[in-house]
């Protein structure tokens, strides 16, 4: 713009210049479809209906590391709770891929807003399925750990090739 003076705010930040591995028509694509098939999956495990037994594995883990002292504290709601970490952390992979990693923590908002929509669901309209509060701070916690994960890797392939790159400009 003629008048404002040049502003590079993020000069020398890794995460300003660090590219995604998502070019393309093929590489949106395929974005699209792993994006459709995680989204399918995560309601079908948190909207439908609840299966004869659900959490028997969990509670299997939590049983059998009852029977050792050291792993003792590995209770059911522990397990649950990590295993909703681990459930919404593809959100934040699949967030950064979509939106770029200079707002990776923007996923976060991204789980919290998924979470809370499936947790209203289940309790407006699920009388089988149990909300938790406790389900809204694991999801959130789970899509932001998968965003920084996404941009820690991408911060760090960029401070390794970075002196090339810079050099080349």
């Amino acid at each position: 713009m003629v008048g404002r003076p040049h502003r590079d705010r993020g000069r020398g930040h890794p995460l300003t210049h660090a590219r995604l591995p998502i070019r393309g028509r093929r590489g949106r694509w395929a974005l699209a479809a792993a994006s459709v098939v995680y989204l399918a999956w995560v309601a079908s495990l948190t909207l439908g209906p609840q299966p004869e037994g659900a959490g028997g594995g969990l509670r299997d883990l939590a049983s059998w590391f009852d029977g050792w002292a050291p792993t003792a504290w590995l209770t059911y709601p522990v397990l649950e709770f990590v295993a909703n970490v681990v459930l919404f952390a593809p959100l934040g992979v699949l967030w950064v891929l979509w939106a770029g990693i200079r707002r990776w923590w923007f996923a976060a908002g991204s789980g919290l807003l998924l979470s809370a929509a499936i947790e209203l669901t289940q309790a407006l309209a699920l009388p089988e399925r149990y909300p938790d509060v406790r389900d809204l701070v694991a999801n959130t916690l789970g899509a932001a750990v998968g965003a920084a994960v996404v941009a820690a890797i991408a911060a760090a392939s960029h401070r390794a090739g970075g002196p090339r790159r810079a050099a080349s400009h």
